[in-house]
């Protein structure tokens, strides 16, 4: 290659490839500015001009200092007047080459350079996130909620729930749900308690609501920052929860053991129990605390139900009653519309083309499900034995309804398979029990408007058939259940009268079982009737009809998954809890809705002024007027002890009238001495006779005839 064309020749390649490889250093020193024998060429001198392309042919192969003695090859020193100690691998320092192809130095690209190649850019490792599924889910059920919050519809929640998956993560949903919820409106905090109720078991596993609740109360005190009452607004939710039944009652008692003492969840759960859950009529309490803007009670809802069907008959406007019904909200109680609007049918004969023109309309717009027709037409078929009472024609009236809903397509046809699968409704009892299911019937109704225990008493009596009292139970307490506190109360009181004079307690277990046998049922009518059963068979075990082991002997009976198991679980919770007597005797108001203490306090003032010389017909008056007929046996206890301590015989003459005046009824009156019986050891401590007093008192009532004959002055059992 020519040299003139600026490039270096093979030779010269191969001396700068030998300078490379070259390890040893030589230090060779010269005067400052004289420049060195031999004077090997400067790097400024390598240029590529003509004139010195042969300067390493020239120079190869001669001495270093002026070509004497042997030859040291390629000597490298500087030439720039300095005394450098050259690098070792032959890098140089200031004023030198450095290391050939030596890379070491920071090299800067230029984008604006023609060549520039966006490829030779050093990498940059770009940090990305990585995907927690607990927080997407978190992230997804906050724009569900604020959407319920917006528009309120439940069933669009429940379906955007059950399509966001992640099961697992529900209890975060709760805590999320009722959160948003501590901090908004009323409206929003009713409509979060329907919200629950609506998830509860189809969606949310009860577990999965406890465990949410939990979260709740673990992280309280972080709450209370942002939310000054966030003590009093949770343990609102929790007593709501439990009124609504979808926290067990006991669950308060178990989640204090794992709270902290200095937690303020710990506050949240006293908080619902002494200021909710333990008040007077505490469900239509917290049920109404926040205004109960979305909830209807199961009265309002039927009545709303009943009021909207009766204007449709009037109106005949489909349309205007299918919006009514939507507009109730209530699409879990829609069976309840199909159930009275073909009672309706049966009522008004000629209304019946137009009531099934409204349910066929409203299964085709899907406003009422498959499954709610089908429930609505079973209730009505459970029922029949009783309407047939009203409508004498009833049964004829439904196996015509049933056949032309099946071939309009809005009823299922394994419904009308089921029915009449034996050619007869299932609902045909014998004759017998069909006569006594109607004359019970009537009876509890008349006891329920004249409050005549004793009339019922002989009624039920006259009527004979021992072998049906559990019936008889049934229908009282499911009769009771679907009417007010009244009512309940009422119920309560007359199966204590009728344990003590005719029911045996055999008859009164099988009476709860049938009844926590067809709860499933019972709470199609009635939505809390899980809670009444329970608070009935507390009652019971209260006022002494039921002793606590017969809780177990009824769970014992009771079929495998029966939900009454779980209903006799919160018997039992209720029985053993705090201050339960007080509680329970009161749970329906009790006349007056005061407390045991107050009552006795009452009692022993009006005995007491009446012993100092009272008239017996205001002593009379005052018992009247305590209105806590269930409660008088208190008064006959109090008033034989008295007898007995002051040795007077004014308290008989008091008994004695009460009896005639039907204040005191036998029930009471030998429930009242056997309270006396048995406290008669310790009485004994105090009244040396009190035996012998109270067998003259017992002789004394039973020939009066305001004691049952029967009733003994040793307790059963014991020998004397």
């Amino acid at each position: 290659m020519a040299s003139k064309e600026g490039f270096l020749t093979n030779e010269q390649r191969e001396t700068l490839k030998i300078a490379a490889q070259n390890a040893d250093t030589v230090s060779l020193s010269s005067p400052r500015g004289v420049p060195s024998p031999g004077g090997l060429p400067s790097p400024r001198s390598l240029s590529c001009s003509p004139k010195n392309s042969s300067f390493f042919s020239e120079n190869h192969g001669k001495a270093v200092g002026g070509g004497k003695g042997g030859a040291v090859k390629h000597a490298r020193r500087t030439h720039s007047g300095k005394n450098i100690r050259v690098k070792k691998d032959g890098a140089g320092g200031k004023g030198t080459w450095g290391k050939l192809l030596d890379t070491d130095g920071v090299t800067h690209l230029d984008r604006n350079d023609p060549n520039y190649d966006s490829g030779e850019e050093p990498y940059q490792l770009v940090g990305s996130t990585i995907s927690d599924p607990l927080d997407d889910y978190k992230k997804a059920v906050v724009s569900i909620i604020e959407e319920y919050f917006n528009n309120g519809a439940v069933e669009v929640a429940v379906s955007d729930l059950e399509e966001l998956g992640s099961s697992e993560y529900h209890p975060y949903f709760i805590k999320r749900l009722v959160s948003l919820a501590m901090d908004r409106h009323d409206k929003e905090k009713e409509m979060a308690s329907v919200l629950l109720s609506a998830l509860y078991a189809d969606v949310i596993s009860p577990a999965q609501i406890s465990q949410g609740f939990i979260l709740l109360l673990e992280s309280t005190d972080d709450l209370s920052v942002d939310i000054p009452d966030a003590v009093n607004v949770l343990a609102l939710f929790i007593a709501r929860a439990v009124v609504d039944d979808i926290l067990p009652p006991a669950f308060t008692k178990k989640v204090q053991k794992t709270l902290p003492d200095s937690s303020l969840g710990l506050q949240v759960i006293k908080v619902a129990e002494k200021s909710y859950l333990s008040a007077p009529h505490h469900a239509e309490l917290v049920e109404r605390k926040w205004g109960g803007t979305t909830h209807l009670t199961v009265e309002e809802a039927k009545k709303k139900i009943s009021d909207l069907l009766r204007e449709y008959v009037e109106s005949g406007d489909t349309l205007e009653a299918c919006r009514c019904v939507r507009e109730l909200g209530v699409s879990f109680f829609h069976h309840e519309v199909v159930k009275r609007a073909l009672v309706l049918a049966m009522e008004i004969q000629t209304a019946e083309p137009l009531i099934m023109k409204l349910l066929k309309e409203a299964s085709d717009e899907g406003l009422i499900s498959s499954s709610q027709m089908a429930k609505g037409f079973s209730r009505l078929e459970e029922s029949l034995d009783d309407l047939s009472l009203d409508i004498p024609s009833a049964k004829s009236l439904f196996q015509t309804l049933v056949p032309k809903a099946v071939s309009e397509g809005w009823l299922d046809s394994s419904f009308l398979n089921s029915s009449f699968e034996n050619g007869e409704l299932p609902l045909q009892d014998d004759e017998k029990l069909k006569k006594y299911k109607e004359e019970v019937v009537t009876m509890i109704r008349e006891y329920f408007m004249s409050d005549d225990i004793p009339e019922l008493i002989h009624s039920l009596k006259e009527l004979g058939a021992p072998e049906l009292h559990p019936i008889f139970l049934k229908k009282l307490i499911t009769l009771a259940m679907d009417r007010k506190n009244r009512e309940k109360e009422m119920a309560s009181v007359l199966l204590s009268a009728l344990h003590i004079e005719i029911f045996s307690t055999e008859d009164i277990v099988n009476g709860f079982i049938l009844l926590l046998e067809s709860s499933e049922d019972t709470a199609l009518d009635i939505l809390d009737a899980s809670n009444e059963l329970a608070l009935f068979l507390a009652r019971a075990v209260i006022d002494d009809v039921l002793a606590p082991l017969n809780l177990d002997e009824i769970a014992g009976k009771l079929p495998p998954n029966c939900s009454g198991t779980e209903t006799v679980c919160v018997a039992r919770s209720l029985v053993f809890s705090r201050y339960a007597g007080e509680r329970l005797l009161r749970c329906w108001g009790g006349g007056t809705g005061w407390a045991v203490e107050d009552a006795k306090d009452k009692i022993m003032k009006l005995l007491e002024e009446y012993e100092s010389g009272g008239v017996v017909g205001e002593a009379c008056r005052c018992i009247r007027d305590l209105g806590m007929p269930f409660f008088n046996h208190e008064v006959v206890k109090k008033a034989l002890i008295m007898s007995m301590e002051k040795q007077n015989g004014a308290m008989l003459n008091l008994l004695q009238e009460c009896f005639s005046e039907g204040i005191i009824t036998i029930n009471q009156m030998t429930k009242g001495f056997a309270r006396v019986r048995d406290t008669l050891d310790d009485l004994a401590l105090d009244i040396p006779d009190a035996n012998q007093k109270f067998a003259a008192y017992v002789e004394h009532a039973k020939s009066k005839g305001w004691l049952l004959p029967s009733f003994d002055v040793v307790e059963p059992g014991v020998t004397s």
